[in-house]
């Protein structure tokens, strides 16, 4: 009799950042920036003479409502920038956001006709405290994303049946986007790294989030978070308010925004926070590995300070979305 083989769900690591919702499953990964605005306004014709026509953002519906998401959403409608750990719990400008992404994912990919595992990591401060405030948090991310999902977007209909979520931070997915390879599998020149310790530096839009890890667990002293993430970037540069934050992470996209000014200050609110935590203890862990696209940024600062030890994975800004990927293959294949 033949051995029956072990059929695995539909995986996906799913990064709910604040600059934007990442997404990776096995034909791959994509990112839709986290801008998202009310559709309240009526647009200009495009037969009006002597202006150039601009394709609008996706548009999707959810519980009736209409919300522009993604890269361009604040130039089309009322920009939602609620910004706090809230918005993870499932509010409707999540949702929006969450359905762009598997939009976008099926659009390129197939429709998805089985129910999926979702792997999903989260910043570290809803995740640290007192245990039954976190314990509150995780039940509503779970009670939010699991189910069965229907959703339009630009008029055409979809949906998605979730049927586990797994919920861990978005430092352990950078850690295992490290640690296994594309199969979900211990690299062998890296799984000697588990019993050192490995520092984790993630630079994402909201947060930068310091991680420190031994054997598979946290090192206490050495794990923090902040709000100095890019959003303090943008801040520096939007002293008079006159853009959303949204609007200037489109500029910073798609390289149009001059951040030669601001750029020098907030690379030393990065370092001092790292400073604050690990002090010149980061000398003893075995490697550091960084993520986000503030790392990206960051990229020539944190490699000269880390002295050689920085490792910048390649597509940074996936590179959470991807190790969760990875550590669901591995989970799973148990």
């Amino acid at each position: 009799m033949k051995k029956q083989t072990k059929q695995i769900k539909p995986l996906f690591g799913l990064d709910l950042g604040m600059g934007a919702c990442k997404l990776f499953g096995s034909t791959g990964g994509l990112q839709l920036p986290s801008h998202v605005a009310t559709d309240n306004r009526q647009v200009v014709s495009r037969l009006v003479t002597g202006m150039r026509s601009k394709k609008p953002p996706m548009k999707v519906s959810v519980d009736g409502r209409d919300y522009y998401v993604g890269q361009g959403a604040h130039e089309w409608g009322r920009p939602i920038e609620n910004l706090d750990y809230e918005r993870l719990t499932g509010a409707p400008e999540m949702q929006a956001i969450f359905y762009g992404a598997f939009t976008r994912y099926q659009a390129e990919h197939g429709r998805i006709q089985q129910p999926v595992t979702l792997y999903v990591g989260l910043p570290l401060e809803p995740l640290s405290g007192e245990e039954t405030a976190v314990k509150a948090t995780l039940a509503n991310v779970r009670g939010w994303l699991k189910g069965d999902h229907s959703w339009t977007a630009d008029g055409e209909p979809f949906a998605l049946a979730v049927e586990e979520v797994k919920i861990t931070s978005q430092p352990t997915g950078a850690l295992f986007d490290y640690l296994l390879d594309d199969n979900g599998r211990f690299l062998a020149a890296r799984k000697g790294h588990m019993k050192q310790e490995i520092g984790i530096v993630s630079v994402g839009f909201n947060t930068v989030e310091l991680l420190a890890i031994q054997d598979l667990r946290p090192v206490q002293r050495f794990t923090a978070g902040s709000t100095s993430g890019v959003r303090r970037l943008l801040e520096l540069i939007n002293g008079e308010g006159l853009y959303s934050l949204g609007e200037l992470d489109g500029q910073l996209r798609d390289g149009s925004l001059d951040t030669r000014e601001a750029l020098p200050v907030w690379a030393r609110e990065v370092t001092g926070q790292i400073e604050r935590v690990w002090g010149r203890q980061w000398k003893r862990f075995a490697q550091i590995v960084t993520v986000g696209g503030g790392a990206v940024l960051l990229n020539g600062q944190l490699t000269t300070r880390f002295s050689g030890k920085a490792y910048l994975p390649d597509d940074a800004v996936l590179a959470i979305a991807r190790g969760l990927y990875k550590m669901a293959l591995m989970q799973e294949a148990k």
